[in-house]
């Protein structure tokens, strides 16, 4: 079992910064790719970027230039690192990580989520 543990949200004015950070912990074997989601109120979850262990990115296009993933493979944690804060940036955001197992089993996890609030 693996837990994701995000860190960093909270309420910012439009145009600001602001840097979330997600902690992988518990029976780590291999994690793979990591990356962050978001939901707003009454839309569908989206990706919001995903890095690989080899430190590839991919961005969703409406954060591109604004946002930068990075990751610590040493340390487990992938953070985001987001700037230009608009509005519509609202969500609650989540940590993903694919994991492989001793046994070659793939699994993806989640962690609770963090609220990220941008004021206009």
């Amino acid at each position: 079992q693996v837990q994701l543990v995000e860190s960093g949200g909270g309420l910012v004015q439009a145009g600001g910064s602001l840097r979330l950070s997600c902690a992988a912990s518990g029976r780590i074997f291999v994690i793979h790719d990591m990356g962050w989601y978001r939901q707003a109120p009454g839309k569908q979850r989206e990706l919001v970027a995903r890095i690989t262990s080899g430190g590839v990115t991919n961005y969703a296009d409406s954060v591109k230039g604004r946002f930068t993933i990075s990751r610590d493979n040493a340390k487990n944690t992938v953070n985001l690192a987001m700037s230009s804060l608009k509005p519509d940036d609202t969500a609650v955001y989540y940590c993903n990580a694919d994991h492989t197992n001793s046994y070659g089993i793939v699994y993806t996890y989640w962690g609770q989520g963090t609220q990220v609030t941008v004021s206009s």
